[in-house]
């Protein structure tokens, strides 16, 4: 394995660049070092290197980020395919704009509370046990929520996108083949992310869904590209003049259903207040006295039954005049106040 230390990065350096300058002197100025790929396992002291911007260390056998707190003044950290396991000693890059960490054996997201002028997160297709997916620190995440604008976790078993919708001014999300399944939970994000402009969910199983692209387009104004289709404006104004539509004839349907139950209203089975009307005669003799009662419900021509009813009272209309007719002898003496009773024998 290689230890990476100032003799290494002389070794590295061009001899025409340093011109007359001693090798303190040229490490003090640099501000670009490149060291992928050299089976690198162990970062040395590089305190001299204190204008480092940029530094490449890639593709080598790096294990454990430690002795950077020189950098002070690093912007972009590409530590690729390595075997870090645990994200620390970070504190001190406070100027950090990109970190790439994809490739290495991460599963927490996390150390980056200070890391409040980060734009790009990278941390895709990282080496997971079987059956976990990569978790985030949620003091990380408040952390980068204001800075944070790019982020790739490509391929690390996601299911749920919820926890990053803290990061309010995120503009591009790269999350292909993960576990993503349900179109709610994209709608969700979608909705917090009002600055995303683009999204890549390819080989997820939500993209299968019915109407995956238009409910996305549908609920995000800002997206301008869909798992690296762009969308055009005639689209996007199709959908919503469609979604438009749809809802006029769903408030229309409801509208009118309101609309029709009304009239009938008043027949709730709970009404019992309907006034009633008597139908009498004189009785006969000593016969009794019979009568009928009819109600406003017997007598609405909305009522089911109601030409049932109409015939019923006509029954007992044309027995009251039979008994009339056939009762000369009647005297108004006997006429008797009319009584309720529950019904009247035909």
């Amino acid at each position: 394995m290689v230890r990476l230390t100032l003799e290494l990065i002389a070794k590295s350096l061009s001899q025409k660049n340093r011109r007359d300058e001693s090798l303190a002197q040229h490490l003090r100025k640099i501000t670009h070092l490149k060291l992928s790929n050299k089976n690198i396992d162990i970062i040395d002291d590089l305190s001299l290197c204190k204008n480092l911007n940029v530094l490449y260390l890639y593709d080598n056998q790096i294990r454990q980020v430690h002795n950077l707190d020189f950098a002070t003044n690093l912007r972009h950290l590409y530590l690729q395919n390595n075997c870090i396991t645990r994200l620390e000693n970070l504190a001190s890059l406070i100027k950090l704009e990109k970190l790439y960490l994809g490739g290495n054996y991460i599963t927490v997201v996390e150390g980056l509370e200070n890391l409040e002028e980060l734009r790009e997160l990278h941390v895709e297709s990282q080496q997971l046990p079987l059956g976990e997916k990569l978790l985030f620190d949620p003091r990380s995440l408040h952390s980068l929520a204001k800075s944070l604008s790019v982020l790739n976790i490509s391929n690390n078993n996601i299911d749920e996108l919820s926890e990053l919708a803290v990061l309010e001014n995120l503009s591009h999300l790269i999350a292909v083949d993960n576990q993503l399944h349900h179109v709610k939970d994209m709608e969700f994000v979608l909705s917090v992310w009002t600055k995303l402009i683009k999204i890549e969910l390819n080989g997820n199983p939500v993209c299968h869904k019915p109407k995956y692209r238009d409910r996305l387009i549908l609920q995000s104004k800002s997206l301008e590209s869909l798992d690296g289709k762009e969308i055009k404006e005639m689209e996007r104004q199709f959908l919503m003049n469609w979604k438009a539509s749809r809802d006029a004839r769903k408030k229309n349907r409801a509208e009118s259903a309101t609309n029709e139950h009304a009239p009938h209203s008043h027949f709730d089975s709970n009404d019992t207040d309907h006034p009633h009307f008597p139908i009498y005669y004189y009785p006969l003799g000593k016969e009794k006295p019979n009568f009928a009662i009819l109600s406003e419900v017997h007598r609405s021509p909305h009522n089911r039954e109601s030409q049932s009813a109409t015939q019923e009272e006509n029954k007992v209309t044309e027995k009251i005049s039979h008994l009339a007719l056939n009762s000369p002898q009647r005297s108004h003496k006997e006429l008797h106040e009319p009584h309720l009773l529950s019904e009247m024998p035909l």
